[in-house]
């Protein structure tokens, strides 16, 4: 989809967690919040209360009150999108509830820019984040457990990340979103995501650049969370195609933390990975003029804890953006 008015991104904000805060990124991020709980009693209740700090922060960075969003788009990694749901619960504002796994961040920036293209809306919240121990408790085993990580296993990120999307002003633009298809290759191992989602982060990625631009006229490709091992794979799929993506390709699951020093394993997943290094970097390094252009490929498993117990292998998707720095043609 190219957009005929393509949507700015007034604002943005990003909250993260402690790790994540001592990560390569930690002086990018809006906020750091040391504590798990988020002040709240539970890591579930704590999800929704750093969801809800997010919102409140873009909203105060825009100078904007909750009633002048025409819609909120967001979504988490609790069962029925549970964590944004208890977040949003009182703003008065339409929302809509999106559940795409860690693709997430680009899918709700997606939407929301059709959204306003279509002339259906003049401000949209486009907003995500994930928990550690929310997405441990539910989809693996109880942090309290202590069973040994596997060397293929990645980090859910604590983080949340959110855009305001308007028809007018200043700043980065939305300029295409390139919606992707189901893919499944018979991965079962949940401990293994990066090659669960690798292929849909490759069929995406090949359908935009076959219909849209070609890899040369970005300044930075992102893949959303496929770690080490998925992105390595994502660019041995292409240069089996021929297609070098080189220095320019790389994944915010390898930017979030330092691989070297903190025991992440594989790198950094989850749908708040992507959402924090998005709004916590890479929007400020597009409005200082060091990228041009960004194409933001987002990827998710969109697996549940029964379909996993079931048997079942992973399937995946990919939801890609492209965003430009102000003044790009």
């Amino acid at each position: 989809m190219r957009f005929f008015c393509p949507p700015v991104i007034l604002s943005e904000a990003s909250v993260a967690g402690r790790k994540e805060g001592e990560g390569p990124l930690g002086d990018r991020f809006d906020l750091v919040e040391p504590d798990a709980y988020f002040g709240a009693k539970t890591w579930e209740s704590g999800e929704s209360a750093m969801l809800r700090r997010c919102l409140a922060h873009l909203l105060a960075k825009a100078e904007l009150d909750a009633r002048q969003l025409d819609y909120l788009l967001s979504g988490d990694l609790q069962n029925q999108c549970a964590g944004a749901a208890y977040a949003v619960r009182g703003v008065p504002a339409p929302y809509f509830g999106l559940y795409g796994a860690c693709s997430k961040m680009a899918e709700a920036i997606g939407l929301a820019s059709v959204l306003i293209d279509g002339g259906f809306a003049e401000r949209c919240a486009a907003m995500t984040g994930s928990h550690f121990c929310t997405a441990e408790r539910q989809y693996r085993f109880p942090l309290e457990y202590g069973g040994v990580r596997a060397p293929t296993a990645q980090w859910t990120v604590t983080g949340a990340g959110a855009l305001l999307l308007c028809r007018e002003g200043r700043g980065p633009r939305v300029t295409d979103f390139t919606a992707g298809i189901v893919a499944d290759l018979g991965v079962k191992d949940m401990a293994n995501m990066g090659a669960a989602m690798a292929p849909a982060a490759y069929q995406t990625l090949r359908a935009h650049f076959d219909a849209v631009r070609a890899p040369e006229d970005y300044d930075l490709i992102l893949t959303g969370d496929l770690g080490h091992i998925g992105h390595a794979i994502v660019a041995d799929l292409f240069e089996r195609d021929g297609v070098h993506l080189g220095d320019r390709y790389d994944d915010c699951g390898r930017r979030v933390f330092d691989r070297e020093r903190q025991d992440v394993h594989a790198g950094g997943s989850g749908a708040g990975c992507s959402a924090i290094v998005l709004a916590g970097d890479v929007l400020k390094r597009l409005r200082a003029g060091e990228l041009r252009r960004v194409l933001l490929a987002a990827t998710g498993a969109l697996m549940s804890p029964v379909s996993a117990m079931q048997g079942e292998s992973i399937p995946a998707i990919c939801h890609a953006v492209t965003i430009e720095g102000e003044g790009v043609s």
